[in-house]
Order: C-alpha cells, then sequence, then structure tokens
C-alpha cells in the first residue's frame, strides 16, 4: 500500500504563561492510501493537536509531515493554504455551512477559493451532491434540511476538489444514532471507492466502522490497532432504517 500520511518524531508544544504544555510528543506512523482510520482519546489526549497538523492547519514544534510525498512540515502558511484547498477535505461536527446560501453554493465554496469557472464550479458540486444524494435539494438552505442531510452537504464540499483525503472531525458528534449510521454508509461507501479517511470520533460504536484504530493518551500514541470494520450499511438495514 502506498503511504499517503507519513509522520516522523512530531510534535507540538504551547507555550502558557511560564510553562510549556507538550500537547504531541514525538509521534510517528505511516497511513497508506485508501485507508480508513479511527484516531480516539480523551479530551487532552492530542488527537485534536494531531488532526490539526495532518490537516495543515497548524505547524509542528519539531518533526517532519509527509502528505502524498511533499514535506509539509515546515511550509509557509500560504502553501499551507494552497495545501488544504488541493489535498485535503474537512467534514466537521457542526458541519459550518453558510446559513444563507443554498446546498449547491456551499458546496461550490472550495472551487471559488480555487477560482474554478463558474459553469465548472456548478457541473462538479451538481456531481458531488448526487453522489451524497441530495441532487433534488440542491437550492434548499441548510435550514430546510435535516442534520444528516446537512451533513451530507458538508461531505460533498470536502469532496468536490477530488482530495487525497477526508479529515473528519467527530463527523457523527451532532447526530442521533439513526442519522449517524446514515453517515458512516456513506463514509464506507467512499473508502471502498478508493478513498483515504481519517476521522476523530470518542464513541467507540463509530470508531468500529474504520478498519484501524489509533488510540492517543498524553500526547502519545498508545495503541494503533488493524480492525475488521463493522458494517455500516447492515446495521442500517437491521435497523429497519432506509437512506433517503
Amino acid at each position: 500500500m502506498k503511504p499517503l500520511i507519513e509522520v516522523r518524531g512530531l510534535s507540538k508544544s504551547y507555550v502558557m504563561g511560564s510553562n510549556t504544555v507538550a500537547a504531541l510528543r514525538s509521534v510517528s506512523l505511516t497511513i497508506g492510501e485508501g485507508e480508513f482510520v479511527a484516531i480516539m482519546g480523551a479530551s487532552g489526549s492530542g488527537k485534536s493537536t494531531f488532526m490539526n497538523l495532518l490537516g495543515c492547519l497548524d505547524t509542528p514544534t519539531a518533526g517532519e509531515y509527509r502528505l502524498a510525498g511533499e514535506k509539509v512540515s515546515d511550509m509557509s502558511g500560504d502553501a499551507l493554504a494552497a495545501i488544504r484547498n488541493r489535498r485535503i477535505g474537512f467534514v466537521f461536527q457542526q458541519f459550518n455551512l453558510l446559513p444563507r446560501t443554498s446546498a449547491l453554493e456551499n458546496v461550490q465554496l472550495p472551487l471559488l477559493y480555487a477560482s474554478t469557472p463558474a459553469a465548472q464550479r456548478r457541473q462538479r458540486a451538481m456531481a458531488r451532491l448526487s453522489q451524497v444524494g441530495l441532487a433534488t435539494r440542491h437550492d434548499h438552505h441548510p435550514s430546510q434540511l435535516s442534520g444528516g442531510q446537512q451533513q451530507r452537504v458538508a461531505i460533498a464540499r470536502a469532496l468536490v476538489n477530488d482530495p487525497a483525503l477526508i479529515l473528519a472531525d467527530e463527523p457523527t458528534g451532532a447526530l442521533d444514532s439513526r442519522t449517524s449510521l446514515e453517515i458512516m454508509v456513506l463514509l464506507q461507501q467512499l473508502n471502498a471507492a478508493g478513498m483515504t479517511i481519517v476521522m476523530v470520533t470518542h464513541e467507540s460504536d463509530i470508531a468500529a466502522f474504520a478498519s484501524r484504530i489509533i488510540t492517543f493518551r498524553d500526547g502519545e500514541i498508545i495503541s494503533d490497532t488493524p480492525h475488521t470494520p463493522d458494517n455500516a450499511a447492515a446495521k442500517l438495514d437491521k435497523a429497519g432504517e432506509v437512506i433517503s
């Protein structure tokens, strides 16, 4: 399996008054293309710091991070922004959709930042909305959509730039159990099609849908375990639910 993420000795410290807090301590790992990895750990374990570094939202104090062979750990802010837009799709717990903007316009935003021509923006955004089952609701605003539908719009937005990596931060944290299963079905389908997904979650039943579970404690990896993933579609069928 070809490496997508290569991390060696990655550390992050924050200065708080007269104290220095080590949020991440010399973490090393490799994530291959097409993996579905769940990151777990209690509050303060370092998992969010690690995800911020993977997402090029922050820079490490020490160590090296390569994404698709490109060393990004010592890039400038502008270069990191370009990497984020070109290579990474983000999915957040609270969806982060613009409230007065349609689903279609929300999905188009990354393409707008990339100066993609208008006709191409619409075509690509509609294709991604269709992929997540929301083409017929492209003109709806977030307030007209359920929580699960809003998260599917957010996933379409994450996919619209054809990223190499999806970073999902508690993607089911604001959803009920049934809707969480619907989102995990979609993420598993994307992974089966070849998308690399790294997901932070504090819920063990959600982590169980990944094929690898990494647990952090006190800024260090305490376990990194291959896992036979639960089948989200089968669990949804068993619950008698149908994705609409």
